[in-house]
């Protein structure tokens, strides 16, 4: 699994570290709240625990996703798109007219 992100995401990202600063990270939703919305966070705001998988960085954010959903979606990568909307209630990005979408690839693995 890898995750990497659009032109579109790097720029709201950018404008969300520029509006709260660089320590920030990403959680993929697994389905509470908000649906399965990657949400962003200052670091401070948000408890990584034992269960969080770290994926990857995007826009120099670290990326993380509960242990559970990552052993259902190892297989697949996930790129982080900004589209027009409203962002999970929790997330940095609501409020900024954009929001963050995952998009994915399921990745065929050889024997």
């Amino acid at each position: 699994m890898r995750v990497t992100a659009t032109d579109d995401a790097l720029t709201l990202i950018q404008t969300l570290k520029d509006k709260y600063g660089s320590e920030l990270l990403f959680h993929q939703s697994g389905g509470c709240c908000d649906g399965s919305a990657p949400m962003l966070f200052q670091q401070d705001d948000y408890i990584v625990g034992d269960q969080d998988v770290l994926i990857g960085e995007i826009g120099a954010v670290p990326f993380y996703m509960n242990a559970d959903q990552y052993e259902r979606w190892k297989h697949t990568d996930l790129v982080i798109d900004a589209i027009d909307g409203i962002g999970g209630m929790f997330s940095l990005d609501n409020g900024s007219g954009r929001r963050f979408l995952t998009r994915s690839d399921v990745c065929i693995r050889e024997s």
